[in-house]
């Protein structure tokens, strides 16, 4: 472990620079954007007022906190003692409701009077709505193409509560070309708009601040395995990662700890793992590309994980050695959730089962000794998931 463990994720160096990585490379039309929002929220985040605000909806709103479940079942089955984090148990049904609300009440406080997002399995752009709908806000969501027709439930969501759903043709029609067409929407539109971005990737601040929004995942946890747990900490810490917010919420509450920082990418989509540095989306991280540096197309089975690149502040964490990064398969993925489904009575989403498959396939081998103890973050709920089940055939 060769990151100091008291100066790991904090604010980012000048620039917005994880190590090597962050920073802020957008046209020059969104720099002043970028710097009024990066004001804003620090003003923001300094207010006392502002975050007994965002608290409080977190609470009577959100739900908060989540509850920490003991798998009991898979725990006696595979040897180790595994605690579930259930953001699947937050409105709307994932952890993308702690980031938005966040940003939501950041672009009131700026006067902004629209939302725009980009979403890839659907549930950042059902938050984004969830969350207009509540402030009086305007929402349009891009999403690709592909994922409207392997998500749709959450597109009938996403409507439902007001928002305009725009489907994105170009490029592999997922979650990277989405995001591309709502950066191009943001250029057009920065004085009434505010770009309420998903993940702990794109232009400085928005790894930091979706970061910040997120520890609500990481400290709430860090409070319940202290409670539950003889040592106070697990011996693990696990979460799926794609562009990686929930897992970085997760990772800032244990990063101070001697708990081994784990996250579990799709292997077909792997950034962390087969990637190299790059610039996408505004910032420097790792990145899924070809030998002519063209960004290459990523895949996964779900939709939330179809994603080229990571935030930058998961490539330091990796590059300095304080967190690990590694890959499941599809076929682990679908016999994750159902091993989770049938052993607990609890189904997750496809993301969130990436965590799971990785702590399955480990258990009981030199990677997760017998014994050990696992905090896992179920980053979200099976429903959006069903159709597509469902059309791959089931689950045996």
């Amino acid at each position: 472990m060769t990151l100091a463990l008291s100066r790991a994720m904090r604010a980012p160096a000048a620039g917005g620079r994880f190590g090597a990585f962050g920073g802020r490379f957008v046209p020059e039309s969104l720099v002043p954007a970028c710097a009024e929002l990066e004001d804003a929220f620090r003003e923001a985040w300094a207010d006392p007022a502002f975050r007994q605000q965002l608290d409080t909806f977190r609470a009577v709103y959100a739900g908060r906190p989540t509850a920490l479940t003991p798998a009991w079942n898979l725990s006696a089955e595979l040897g180790v003692t595994l605690l579930l984090k259930r953001e699947d148990l937050a409105h709307t049904g994932s952890h993308k409701i702690n980031n938005v609300l966040g940003q939501a009440l950041l672009a009131r406080r700026m006067g902004k009077t629209r939302l725009i997002a980009e979403t890839g399995a659907g549930q950042h752009g059902v938050a984004t709505a969830t969350a207009a709908a509540l402030f009086g806000l305007r929402a349009t969501v891009f999403m690709g193409s592909r994922d409207i027709e392997r998500q749709a439930l959450n597109v009938f969501r996403m409507n439902l509560l007001g928002a305009e759903v725009v489907p994105v043709t170009s490029g592999s029609r997922t979650l990277k070309d989405a995001t591309n067409e709502a950066m191009r929407q943001w250029v057009s539109c920065v004085e009434d708009t505010h770009f309420c971005l998903g993940s702990v990737a794109g232009p400085h601040p928005y790894p930091w601040m979706v970061r910040e929004f997120q520890r609500v995942i990481g400290d709430e946890a860090r409070r319940q395995c202290a409670a539950e747990l003889p040592a106070g900490a697990p011996d693990v810490v696990v979460a799926c990662v794609g562009g990686g917010s929930n897992a970085a919420g997760t990772f800032a509450g244990f990063v101070d700890t001697g708990a081994r920082l784990v996250g579990v990418e799709a292997a077909g989509g792997a950034a962390m793992t087969d990637g190299r540095p790059g610039v996408v989306h505004g910032s420097r991280s790792m990145v899924l590309q070809d030998d002519d540096g063209q960004i290459a197309e990523a895949h996964s089975v779900a939709a939330g994980l179809d994603y080229p690149g990571v935030g930058p502040e998961h490539a330091h964490l990796g590059d300095a050695g304080r967190a690990e990064y590694v890959t499941v398969t599809d076929d682990e993925v679908l016999d994750a959730v159902r091993r989770l489904a049938r052993a607990e009575g609890i189904i997750c989403a496809l993301e969130s089962a990436h965590a799971v498959a990785w702590v399955l396939r480990a258990a009981g081998t030199r990677d997760l000794p017998r014994g050990s103890t696992v905090l896992l973050t179920l980053s979200g709920r099976g429903d959006k998931d069903m159709a597509q089940l469902r059309d791959m055939g089931g689950l045996g």
